[in-house]
């Protein structure tokens, strides 16, 4: 039987927006394709639309600990290319994919047999301090913006291994967006976002935050990937945690990656913070699917990684939960 699938983070809009190929989510060689959902049996997928803000800076590039600084006016012209990408997502409507804004749309989708499309921002940093950029993209569909990528930006300080840069907090144009992204019913999104910037989002937020694609640090030591108080605290607010199938996120050696590993971050954060966290946020696209032998191609694998869970000795509720109950619950609240 097919199990209802919500994907919180996939890099796919971006990527077709790259390609010259004319491929769309009806037919492409990329990981993510209506085929492959529908085998899935994806229920909703969340489409970032991710515009990298170096891709647009003019001149010698500026560091700052390590991270890339990014110029006001690199930032504005990668905010045309986001709404460029949500009029793609638009454009990629069929009849089994809708674009959704609120839960009685997912609900809908759900009683037709359609995969809700979810448009996102996967780089805050696009709002380059213009207060009514949110209210646009919130009028465009956006339900969910990533506050940060790997640059400092108007919101916050990314994720970095740099200890100062890492505990950095939002900036008070951040703390002003958070408040305003719960008062419109936008999904304050922490992954990518520096350890203290995580902080204070659980600390100002009303409404429950989450990391769309962020897994264990306990398991996998990156600055990308939560600790197990954060793991808490996430679960604390009535969040969920999306597990990143992206191999550097699972385990430091890559090369020897296997889907058995995500089965491990999801028994991990179970053990550390219930089962009402671990979401799903693949991050496909976001990496080369294919890269690694053996490992995971698209959302038609997905029945591997329910083994997996099974072999780990997840129960079937427990996955349920994991596969859309924990994500579907967090959307009835915000949105």
């Amino acid at each position: 039987m097919t199990r209802k699938f919500i994907d919180m983070h996939c890099d796919t809009i971006s990527e077709l927006q790259k390609s010259e190929a004319g491929e769309s989510l009806l037919e492409n060689h990329l990981c993510v394709h209506m085929e492959g959902m529908e085998k899935a049996g994806t229920m909703i997928q969340f489409f970032a639309c991710f515009a990298n803000g170096k891709d647009y800076v003019e001149g010698p590039p500026v560091w700052n600990a390590g991270h890339r600084q990014i110029s006001p006016e690199a930032w504005d012209l990668a905010y045309g290319a986001v709404l460029d990408m949500i009029r793609r997502i638009r454009r990629e409507e069929n009849e089994k994919l809708r674009g959704i804004r609120s839960y009685e749309e997912i609900q809908e989708n759900v009683r037709l047999d359609r995969i809700s499309a979810i448009a996102t921002v996967e780089e805050g940093g696009v709002l380059n301090g213009r207060a009514k950029r949110l209210e646009e993209l919130y009028r465009e569909g956006i339900r969910l913006i990533t506050l940060t990528w790997n640059y400092e930006n108007c919101l916050g300080y990314p994720n970095s291994r740099d200890s100062e840069m890492m505990n950095r907090g939002l900036k008070a144009f951040g703390l002003e967006m958070v408040e305003r992204m719960n008062a419109l019913g936008m999904l304050v999104d922490v992954s990518h976002l520096s350890d203290g910037g995580f902080w204070d989002c659980i600390r100002v937020s009303r409404a429950p935050v989450v990391a769309s694609h962020s897994n264990a640090r306990a398991l996998c030591n990156v600055p990308r990937n939560l600790t197990d108080d954060m793991l808490r605290a996430l679960a604390e607010k009535g969040g969920v945690a999306g597990l990143n199938f992206y191999p550097v996120f699972l385990r430091e050696e890559i090369q020897n990656v296997t889907v058995q590993d995500i089965a491990c971050h999801a028994a991990h954060m179970i053990d550390a913070a219930g089962e009402e966290l671990p979401a799903i946020g693949t991050d496909f696209d976001g990496f080369v699917c294919g890269s690694v032998t053996g490992y995971l191609r698209g959302p038609a694998d997905m029945e591997q990684v329910w083994e997996a869970m099974k072999k780990q000795g997840i129960t079937e509720r427990q996955m349920d939960k994991i596969w859309s109950e924990n994500a579907l619950r967090v959307l009835k609240e915000v949105l």
